[in-house]
């Protein structure tokens, strides 16, 4: 089975703290610290184990600047089978369709059985996967959270909606997955493996390679734009409950009770 696994590189929010810059355009990226998106991680696990199981490869594509290539190589030491960079100064400030645009293009280079990517990215916004599907004229499932293949042509999902509940769905290949967290375990990446793949050559593909037009990606092409970053201001009135867990609960009820919440 052919999988290609798309990856972003994120700033890692357990190692970081995330603040505003001065003029309210981006985030302070001075001195961040990266890494590869969570539920991407997941995804290029899940990927790996089904390669593992019924044969295949995995490839993994990022779009992003020469720095990406860290997460590709990362992905890589842990178990990927090769990976490619999608990079061009064109690309800087595409919005959600533009790179859903992108990763379509790199996509029909090839020919692939199973596309993931993770449900959502540092954005949050959960667009790409459902858009690139659309882009490509295939079956699609979000929030993904068990696999199951069942032949060559069909496979089993199940993906989570509300209440914790899980719905099952058949599907047909080729087709579209956005993984969400939990569905395995991602393995530890050890130096090794990284020294493994120190030296593989990862391919850099743009515009050019892609057959794609400047003004139909980045800045030029996007329909979506930000145009502020902000704090919040921090409300007021707020109450903190203490005491026993079961202290707290009745106090909850009995103000929910008084609000009006509950009967």
């Amino acid at each position: 089975m052919e999988i290609l696994v798309c990856v972003k590189r994120v700033p890692d929010t357990a190692e970081n703290e995330i603040e505003v810059n001065s003029d309210g355009t981006d985030i302070d990226r001075d001195d961040l610290v990266y890494s590869v998106n969570e539920w991407d991680n997941y995804a290029v696990e899940e990927a790996i184990q089904i390669r593992d199981n019924v044969g295949g490869n995995v490839t993994v594509v990022s779009v992003g600047d020469e720095e990406s290539e860290e997460v590709i190589r990362r992905e890589m030491a842990m178990g990927a089978d090769q990976g490619v960079l999608l990079s061009d100064d064109a690309f800087n400030d595409s919005d959600g369709k533009g790179i859903a645009s992108i990763l379509k293009a790199e996509i029909e280079k090839g020919k692939y059985d199973l596309i993931m990517t993770g449900a959502q990215a540092d954005d949050g916004a959960g667009q790409v996967g459902g858009m690139l599907a659309a882009m490509l004229d295939l079956p699609y499932a979000s929030l993904v959270n068990t696999i199951d293949i069942t032949d060559d042509k069909k496979i089993k999902v199940g993906r989570e909606v509300e209440g914790g509940n899980i719905e099952m769905n058949e599907i047909e290949l080729p087709c579209v997955l956005s993984i969400q967290t939990g569905i395995n375990e991602p393995r530890y990446v050890g130096i090794r493996g990284i020294r493994k793949v120190a030296s593989v050559e990862i391919p850099v593909h743009g515009t050019s390679d892609l057959g794609l037009a400047s003004d139909a990606v980045g800045e030029a092409g996007a329909n979506v734009k930000k145009v502020d970053y902000f704090v919040p201001d921090t409300g007021e009135g707020a109450e903190i409950l203490e005491g026993s867990t079961e202290e707290i609960i009745d106090k909850l009820v009995e103000y929910l009770k008084a609000k009006g919440g509950v009967k």
